[in-house]
């Protein structure tokens, strides 16, 4: 058996002793805790719409999204920044759809919580209803983040962007959204207006001119523009909305103590979501002076032949029983069944607004 040359053996040794040396150091230290965190291993990733972690606490109602089938809104609660629940308040109902809304939205709500954003997966056969489920709960979580924001006291020079309601037109709906900053409207836009046809002329040549008049007033009383009647009110209706929403001044009608916004005051005025029924939408405005409504009133109602009675009516009277309940949980006026569903809907959303 022939024997090994020594010097071989010392270079084969040595050639092993390297290898070695280059494979340790090649290594990445994956178990080290202390890197792993540094490198932020053991942070969730941040995903878009993801729940804000900042302390916030309370029901939160997105905006109504129009589907095929009709409106979806989707309100959530949150406890210390994390969805805890979630609730669709306004679905597509009537034939098909209620079987179809019977099954997903459980679902929805249960995947809303799970992946504490709006980032998740549409129910097969739902389509619609999924699509619109995730937008209203992004708005949901929008409106969230920007509470949170105020919370902690963002300094007069923080800028923060609140979409109003969406207002509903003879020619389609109108929405805005403004950018505030130092109690200020800095920026206005509409993310919907009026397309089609004659329409897309109108809105191209009133929306700019009413946005520069929303910057410039710093509130909704602006004029309406010649031959845009109206996609003017429609924009003026969600601007109120907007305004009532943003979290400080802004041209609004809150009256903010010497202590700031409303969150510390429990002072402003709120505008709730709209409430469609089957006679038409009904939306309601709450203004709140220490944590109390002291007036409500209907900013929509149904209109048109026996409805103009019956809103007539009821209305006054639901105005009444908000004020003196200071809750959602007043009795329906005999005869106005609709109108008074829709009116404690939109009034519960007001209250959700107002942390109450």
């Amino acid at each position: 058996m022939r024997k090994s040359h020594p010097v071989r053996r010392a270079v084969l040794a040595g050639a092993a002793t390297v290898s070695g040396i280059v494979l340790l150091l090649s290594l990445k230290p994956a178990s080290d805790p202390g890197s792993a965190q540094a490198a932020g291993g053991q942070l969730p990733p941040a995903a878009a719409g993801q729940a804000p972690q900042g302390g916030v606490n309370g029901a939160v109602t997105g905006d109504a999204a129009q589907t095929q089938y009709g409106p979806v809104q989707v309100r959530v609660t949150m406890s210390n920044g994390k969805i805890t629940k979630a609730e669709a308040v306004q679905t597509p109902k009537g034939g098909q759809s209620d079987q179809i809304t019977a099954n997903a939205v459980p679902r929805l709500n249960q995947a809303a919580v799970a992946a504490q954003s709006a980032d998740i997966d549409a129910v097969s056969g739902a389509t619609y209803t999924s699509a619109g489920y995730k937008k209203s709960l992004q708005s949901a979580l929008d409106k969230a983040k920007a509470s949170a924001g105020a919370a902690q006291g963002g300094g007069a020079g923080t800028a923060r962007t609140v979409t109003g309601d969406v207002a509903q037109t003879q020619y389609g709906p109108v929405q805005v959204r403004i950018t505030v900053a130092g109690g200020k409207i800095t920026k206005a836009e509409a993310v919907q207006a009026p397309k089609g046809g004659r329409s897309d002329q109108i809105t191209s040549s009133s929306v700019p001119r009413l946005n520069q008049a929303a910057v410039a007033t710093g509130t909704a009383q602006i004029d309406s523009v010649s031959g845009a009647t109206y996609t003017s009110a429609g924009y003026k209706k969600s601007l109120q909305s907007a305004l009532d929403k943003a979290p400080s001044g802004g041209g609004s009608s809150q009256a903010a103590g010497e202590g700031g916004g409303r969150e510390q005051t429990g002072t402003g005025t709120f505008t709730g979501s709209v409430a469609q029924t089957e006679y038409g939408p009904v939306q309601v405005r709450i203004t709140v002076a220490g944590g109390k409504i002291t007036k409500a009133e209907a900013v929509q109602a149904p209109k048109g032949g026996r409805s103009d009675q019956i809103t007539s009516s009821s209305v006054p009277r639901l105005n009444q029983a908000a004020v003196a309940t200071g809750t959602a949980q007043i009795d329906s006026v005999s005869g106005a069944t609709y109108t008074s569903a829709g009116y404690k809907k939109s009034l519960q959303s007001a209250l959700d607004q107002a942390g109450g």
